[in-house]
């Protein structure tokens, strides 16, 4: 097949009305891909990504409703596909469909089960529309596809996927969905799920087909390559801003608190950015060995590169500076990764891999950390982390899973306090509504509200963590994969450091425990609840530089105690007002 030119010349214009019109398909699969889905996890928290890739795999668009951790990875997917394929002496085809999850060929964990179809026109490869989604179960030891903390290796996390064709030239392949239905808890659920993916992907093979028919195939691919070199021009640019040197951090992870092996906790985190005129290299050496037994590691491409790429687009190209900026492959031509083999950050198979969200959201922690040296005006302090909870059980023989985001929260920002109870950096997925737990599965939302007197110290605060706790309506179980118990979000620049979380199970009989952040499958009886504290975030500069104003308004919203306000800020409240001269006289 002969490869079409497309290195052409194309007028701004033109260009711009294709990445409005690239955009809108991908736009358009998030949206139906949520109103077709079946799980709450992609219908109402979003943990999904639409995107379309050219062929030789680089992203075109993405849709705004995608998290960076579903998106980013797409074309790492397709590498992974096309190697595998190649080593089969398989080929595309029109009408093939293939699935994908093998966190060792590009895919970002193994329930992120990733949907391609192959893009034809006249009879030639042009690309490939595709989505990723989180699914609920794919047939693990327990439950659920989070809080499979106890994976001994990637076999024990459940199905794996590699480059599957699940229609092969328009025919579907029923033993594959039949084997899936089979090995797979609340089958009818997790199948829906994908089969909404497949469709998806399908509409937006028929959109991107229209725009080619319509504009020509050499001038959609001229628009697309010079919206790539758009984006990475201006990732140029704002690198080349950058002081050359090379900038340091250190990072760690709780790791398994509970564990009485040292190498399975207290794990470090090494970041080292190296500024070369217009060109990053963010250099991992350092990090902690990989843990062969324990599923804490994360995949190079999938993960790790996503946290990196995501957090020197988020610092750099700042949407509120830069307005939009074209979402595609270009933005990661100007960074290069070093991450040593065998290490957290670069596992060798088989090492399971399944819980690598909180280790990979302290990977993007620690390189803002790094960046912070060289442009402190433009991160935010340490952020809180996330947990995440499956929680499960039997009713007439059939299982429900329900997967729980525990929401972190931002340290504060150069003129601007934390953010509260929020997904932070490369998640930003929403959080569940009370109703549509309540109405889906037996489960009742008994406390959910921001936590109190717990705002980081800062001229501009740190944000709050907020507080759920869920009991359990029937007999049932939960797992949890979170972090953040033991290390607290650094403070910026004079600011306080922020808070760390917990995790607390109450039995139906009032008595308590409390847990490490990782705890595999759990049994609960009725009545019992499990309460989540979310931690804070750091605080940002001086705290006696906030206005008094300010901290009165925090005292009087409960986010911090009149005593805090008097001991960190030097802010005397009596009353409900600000003793001026008190205050004076402390902060003088």
């Amino acid at each position: 097949m002969q490869k079409t030119d497309h290195r052409q010349a194309i007028d701004p214009i033109t260009a711009q009305v294709l990445r409005g019109a690239l955009e809108n398909v991908a736009i358009e699969m998030g949206y139906k891909l949520a109103r077709m889905s079946y799980s709450s996890i992609i219908r109402e928290s979003e943990d999904f990504g639409c995107a379309l890739l050219d062929a030789e795999g680089q992203q075109l668009c993405e849709s705004t409703t995608s998290t960076p951790l579903q998106s980013g990875p797409l074309p790492g997917y397709m590498r992974g596909i096309k190697k595998i394929m190649e080593q089969r002496g398989d080929v595309f085809r029109p009408g093939d469909v293939i699935m994908h999850n093998s966190p060792y060929y590009g895919a970002s964990h193994q329930p992120d089960v990733g949907f391609f179809v192959p893009v034809f026109y006249q009879d030639q490869l042009i690309g490939f529309s595709c989505s990723t989604a989180h699914h609920l179960d794919l047939g693990a030891l327990t439950p659920g596809s989070c809080g499979i903390v106890d994976a001994v290796d990637a076999y024990a996390e459940g199905l794996q996927f590699k480059a599957i064709k699940v229609y092969d030239q328009g025919v579907r392949n029923e033993m594959i969905w039949r084997l899936l239905k089979d090995n797979v808890r609340a089958a009818d659920m997790v199948v829906g799920d994908m089969e909404a993916q497949i469709a998806a992907c399908r509409i937006g093979a028929d959109r991107y087909l229209d725009i080619v028919e319509t504009y020509g195939l050499d001038t959609v691919l001229a628009a697309s390559e010079d919206l790539m070199a758009y984006s990475e021009r201006m990732m140029r640019n704002e690198i080349a801003k950058l002081p050359d040197g090379i900038y340091r951090s250190e990072g760690y992870i709780d790791g398994f608190l509970d564990s009485p092996d040292p190498e399975k906790k207290d794990l470090k985190l090494c970041v080292a950015v190296t500024v070369k005129g217009n060109e990053i290299t963010v250099d991992l050496t350092g990090t902690s060995p990989q843990v062969s037994d324990r599923p804490i590691n994360m995949p190079l491409e999938g993960t790790v590169d996503i946290a990196i790429y995501f957090t020197l687009r988020s610092v750099l190209l700042d949407s509120d500076l830069f307005g939009h900026i074209p979402q595609n492959s270009g933005l990661m031509r100007p960074i290069q990764i070093i991450a040593p083999k065998g290490t957290l950050v670069n596992p060798t198979f088989p090492a399971p891999t399944i819980a690598r969200f909180c280790p990979g959201n302290m990977v993007a922690d620690t390189l803002m950390h790094a960046l912070a040296q060289i442009v402190p005006g433009q991160v935010s302090a340490g952020i809180g982390n996330l947990n995440v909870v499956a929680y499960s059980g039997l009713e007439d023989e059939q299982y429900w899973v329900y997967m729980d985001i525990m929401e972190g929260s931002y340290g504060g920002r150069a003129e601007k306090d934390g953010m509260d109870a929020v997904d932070t950096l490369y998640a930003n997925t929403r959080n569940n509504p009370i109703e549509d737990i309540e109405s889906h599965y037996p489960l009742r939302v008994t406390r959910y509200e921001l936590l109190d007197h717990s705002a980081a110290a800062g001229k501009f605060r740190g944000g709050i963590g907020s507080v759920r706790e869920v009991t359990f309506l029937e007999d049932g179980g939960f797992s949890v994969e979170g972090d953040g118990q033991k290390y607290k979000p650094w403070g910026f620049e004079g600011g306080s450091e922020g808070s760390t979380c917990q995790l607390i199970m109450r039995s139906a009989d009032g008595q308590e425990s409390k847990l490490p952040s990782k705890i595999p499958h759990h049994r609960a009886k009725k009545g019992d609840s499990l309460t989540l504290v979310g931690p804070g975030g750091g605080g940002y500069g001086n705290p006696y530089e906030r206005k008094p104003e300010a901290v009165l308004s925090d005292v009087l919203d409960g986010f911090i105690s009149a005593d805090d306000a008097e001991r960190h800020y030097g802010v005397v409240v009596s009353g409900g007002n600000i003793d001026w001269s008190a205050t004076h006289r402390i902060r003088a």
